[in-house]
């Protein structure tokens, strides 16, 4: 069974969405708000994603944003926006494929059997961690440690998720540097000591018996707790 979250605040849109995929056998989720929408993909990381982005709690280009952040399947931005500067920053915000409104459900329907394809053997990807002591949800940023909330910086964050989001692999720093700092940074290794030391500081990790993050000299970096 397909599962496809569906993510407008239009009932009528969402019901039609129900009735035109439902008879073609996919299982539908709804959210009527960017909140619920975010809930819902993480809680249930639906295979396929169609979104608006005129939504009453938050623009649909940063929740896409947000929800890039621990979401790896297609997603379909259905809106009645028509500008390219719109096409252009969904897709570029994560979006896989755009559709105007009004549209067709038969293209609607290629299209979604189109991305599916494409994404067919996508990975899950962890959502959170928590092991008792560390306790990070990936959805809401929190952190916290022996049940007291801990602040990180936005680069802090963003390493960890970065390395929580691939358990006992290593994640080498020009991939860190590349994804956290830009393209142009991919040598500046003396970032990444500096933040991964500040991260650790924080997390209580001692580098010579680490806990949560485990050095490859000279290569990258390794999360060895089992994410969630």
């Amino acid at each position: 069974m397909t599962h496809v979250l569906i993510i407008d605040d239009e009932p009528q849109i969402r019901r039609f969405l129900t009735i035109c995929l439902g008879s073609q056998g996919y299982q539908l989720l709804e959210a009527e708000d960017a909140r619920q929408g975010l809930q819902q993909a993480a809680l249930h990381q639906p295979d396929l994603v169609i979104m608006d982005l005129g939504l009453p709690d938050m623009d649909g280009q940063l929740l896409l944003q947000q929800m890039r952040e621990f979401y790896k399947g297609p997603v379909i931005v259905l809106s009645v926006r028509n500008g390219e500067k719109d096409k252009v920053l969904a897709l570029d915000n994560g979006a896989n494929d755009y559709v105007e409104k009004p549209f067709g459900a038969n293209e609607l329907l290629a299209r979604i059997r189109s991305v599916l394809r494409t994404f067919g053997d996508v990975a899950v990807p962890p959502t959170g961690y928590d092991d008792g002591y560390l306790r990070v949800d990936l959805l809401d940023r929190r952190v916290s440690l022996a049940g007291e909330d801990l602040h990180l910086s936005k680069k802090e964050f963003e390493l960890l998720r970065s390395l929580i989001a691939h358990p006992g692999r290593i994640v080498t720093q020009q991939q860190l540097l590349k994804e956290i700092w830009g393209p142009h940074h991919t040598h500046d290794t003396h970032y990444l000591r500096i933040f991964i030391g500040r991260l650790r500081s924080k997390l209580g990790d001692d580098p010579t018996a680490p806990r949560h993050i485990e050095t490859e000299s000279g290569v990258g970096y390794r999360f060895i707790g089992q994410a969630d």
